[in-house]
């Protein structure tokens, strides 16, 4: 790394600008500050999750994907980067089929809850998927890695998995969503 954040209050981005890792400066509504701003979002939720009584596995897990995210970020902040390696995908893909295997198919919806952890790795899975929307966006107009559009949708569905994982772990069914039970609401 080549520049350590000695000061953080810098005063550079007041006119509503910010620096790319490349030295350039965009608006902070950018398409790509966005997508970095998403990014770091996702992270900060799986360090949420791993707040929570996990297995060992699930934590490295875990642990693994936040550095591959801030991998991300980092290929994000500058512009034509590629840091991902290009097998990321085909691992989270090959890691949703371990952890899926063993879960009861699915014949309807689920809702995000049942175990904290569960809950918070669906709103994971959620803020992923928002992520990727602003990856793809992005795209439309700058250059952006095939490996890292793979990778956020890949991860979305391991996050995904794991909200079930996590709730069979701890004994707990998946919380089926159930139509028109919107009659249980006061009126």
């Amino acid at each position: 790394m080549a520049h350590r954040l000695t000061k953080i209050v810098t005063r550079s981005g007041d006119a509503g600008t910010t620096g790319l890792a490349d030295g350039s400066r965009v608006t902070k509504d950018s398409l790509r500050i966005v997508a970095v701003g998403e990014v770091d979002e996702l992270n900060s939720h799986l360090g949420v999750v791993l707040c929570q009584p996990l297995p060992e596995d699930v934590r490295r897990l875990l642990i693994g994907i936040q550095h591959d995210l801030f991998d991300l970020g980092g290929e994000l902040a500058v512009p034509g980067a590629s840091l991902l390696a290009a097998d990321l995908p085909a691992r989270l893909e090959a890691t949703v089929e371990r952890y899926n295997h063993d879960l009861p198919p699915l014949r309807e919806f689920i809702l995000a809850g049942g175990t904290p952890a569960a809950a918070q790795a669906h709103l994971a899975r959620a803020v992923c998927r928002r992520a990727e929307r602003s990856l793809v966006a992005l795209g439309t107009t700058e250059s952006v890695t095939e490996t890292a559009r793979k990778y956020l949708n890949r991860l979305s569905d391991l996050l995904f998995v794991l909200g079930r994982w996590l709730n069979r772990a701890q004994g707990n069914e998946d919380v089926l969503w159930q139509k028109n039970r919107g009659g249980d609401t006061p009126t």
